[in-house]
């Protein structure tokens, strides 16, 4: 058995799959814009963006609506959604170990409406998703506000973390675990990199550049 939080995280990526769908630049300072749903896919860390990693689900953005809103602001009566407009998310899989990550986004129409949902979902949802007894750790200068954390979340202590990112309009999400217990497989640094990856690529899509950010 496993966590439910992979569970939600494979079940966002497959419901999104059904569905249609320049320059580096730092991913602290730029522009605040509210991006297309076109934006966020491409924002999306993919096969090729993700060095040593394998796309094992390709980037997706759909239209905020009450589905998509019950499974990214998963609380009572969806708070955190309020002003989101595109919902993204894609899979990718280390290909010399059991580690896999899922990569979340929520466009929201203003750098105000993605700051005030921010401790709402940390708080209530994502900060709990790496186990009760998980731990905070840093991830540097990313974004406006970021949060991290590390733990055993799997039924028989399997390591994950989960990561929190507001970057102008954006809110940014990686998820990772491993199948076994191999702790080399998820580690805190590896977290920062995804992180940092999806930050990037997010503030060089706001800057109105196409992403080019890689790992």
């Amino acid at each position: 058995m496993r966590n439910d939080r992979w569970f939600v995280a494979i079940a966002v990526v497959l419901l999104l799959a059904g569905c249609g769908g320049g320059a580096d630049s730092g991913s602290g300072s730029g522009k605040a814009v509210a991006l297309t749903k076109e934006q966020v896919r491409k924002a999306l860390p993919d096969g090729r963006a993700m060095t040593g990693w394998k796309e094992t689900a390709r980037p997706r953005a759909v239209e905020m609506n009450k589905l998509y809103r019950s499974l990214a602001c998963p609380i009572n009566h969806h708070p955190g959604c309020d002003n989101s407009r595109f919902y993204g998310a894609s899979t990718v899989q280390r290909a010399d170990s059991a580690a896999t990550a899922t990569f979340l986004i929520i466009a929201y129409d203003s750098e105000r409406a993605a700051g005030k949902a921010y401790d709402v979902l940390w708080n209530s949802y994502y900060g709990k998703r790496a186990g009760q007894r998980a731990k905070n750790f840093s991830l540097g200068p990313l974004g406006e506000r970021r949060d991290a954390r590390f733990g055993s979340a799997g039924f028989r202590g399997e390591p994950g973390t989960v990561t929190q990112t507001q970057v102008g309009t954006t809110l940014l999400w990686t998820m990772m675990d491993s199948t076994d217990k191999n702790k080399n497989a998820v580690t805190e640094d590896a977290a920062r990199d995804l992180a940092t990856v999806i930050a990037k690529r997010s503030q060089q899509a706001q800057n109105g550049n196409t992403p080019t950010a890689t790992l």
